[in-house]
């Protein structure tokens, strides 16, 4: 038998500018198994969505605004009805990926980032 160990990392994350490049680096080959927003502050102005992508691609992992962080509480991050989203939480790809939020609006909101992975699964 062989196993695999879940990985997570978590970060502060503000609704203070339109992107927050995060120190959430996901291996290469690593598969997401779950993400999720911890809002202790609803994020607030036009609009209060945010987005969960890497540097080089905001809406690789759900749509832009696919997060409704006007929410308080945990909010459960997913890749909505898109296969490249899918595929993209199934096997990153072949290089580390440096975790991003892309708000809709700068604002009030305020929580935390954890993404669970499983590390260099290479199921693509």
């Amino acid at each position: 038998n062989v196993g695999s160990v879940l990985m997570s990392q978590t970060e502060k994350i503000t609704q203070a500018a339109a992107t927050t490049t995060t120190d959430i680096i996901i291996p290469a080959n690593s598969q997401l198994v779950s993400a999720d927003l911890y809002v202790s502050v609803v994020w607030s102005g036009g609009a209060s969505t945010t987005g969960l992508g890497y540097v080089g691609d905001a809406t690789a992992f759900t749509a832009a605004g696919g997060i409704a962080g006007g929410t308080l509480g945990i909010i459960k991050i997913t890749a909505g009805a898109s296969k490249a989203r899918v595929d993209a939480w199934a096997d990153i790809g072949s290089t580390d990926r440096r975790i991003l939020l892309t708000n809709s609006n700068t604002g009030a909101g305020d929580g935390w980032l954890t993404v669970r992975y499983i590390q260099n699964v290479n199921v693509g």
